[in-house]
């Protein structure tokens, strides 16, 4: 499977596959269908040759890679910074190329620490629209102001990235008025949508990610 076709650079979305679970094949395509540029992180490497998916980018201190094939069309970028992560060095590279949007596939399961970590990266970059997308859930930071169309009953979380001040929800079970979120302290997991239709979520200051949950 190729990645490529033409595109200008930072145009359309980009795809980092991480080194965590692997999500199902279908997701895996469907994604990489409206993301042409594709970053590996060099743990994942492997497995993605496997999937006979050819990268634009193999990122990494590259310890995992040794004896498997590399495909000429790909730039491989050795990183020894022990300070950052793969998955740090893959977004600084995007960020650095223009890209604003930015996908994450295989960022969850397997090692918890790892998990966490990747999702508190996304709040070093909340101007940037980069969204973590595994089978049951997809996140993404808010912006101060957001509204979305959902349907009745469909479950979201709000998570702080470490705290939120002044949130204010509409169309949601459990509704915030000027209030706070903390992690640690206080989070709004595990919210439904009342009814059909928009969900209004704002807030003054902070860092607050939305889940999107599927079970």
């Amino acid at each position: 499977m190729s990645s490529h076709h033409y595109v200008k650079e930072g145009q359309e979305p980009a795809l980092i596959i991480a080194n965590g679970e692997m999500c199902s094949y279908d997701l895996l395509v469907s994604i990489m269908e409206w993301c042409p540029f594709v970053v590996v992180l060099d743990g994942a490497y492997a497995r993605v040759v496997n999937l006979q998916i050819t990268a634009d980018v193999v990122i990494g201190d590259f310890d995992s890679i040794e004896g498997l094939p590399q495909n000429l069309t790909t730039q491989f970028i050795h990183i020894a910074d022990q300070e950052t992560t793969d998955l740090e060095k893959a977004l600084a590279f995007l960020i650095n190329k223009g890209y604003s949007d930015i996908n994450i596939l295989w960022a969850t399961g397997k090692r918890l620490d790892h998990t966490l970590n990747n999702f508190a990266i996304m709040g070093k970059y909340p101007e940037h629209k980069i969204v973590i997308y595994d089978d049951h859930s997809k996140a993404f930071v808010l912006p101060k102001s957001f509204s979305k169309i959902y349907n009745a009953g469909d479950e979201i979380s709000l998570i702080p990235i470490n705290q939120a001040d002044g949130i204010t929800t509409s169309n949601l079970m459990y509704k915030l008025n000027n209030e706070k979120l903390e992690y640690g302290n206080r989070s709004g997991t595990s919210n439904q949508v009342i009814v059909t239709g928009d969900v209004t979520i704002r807030y003054t200051s902070g860092v607050l990610a939305l889940i999107e949950s599927i079970d």
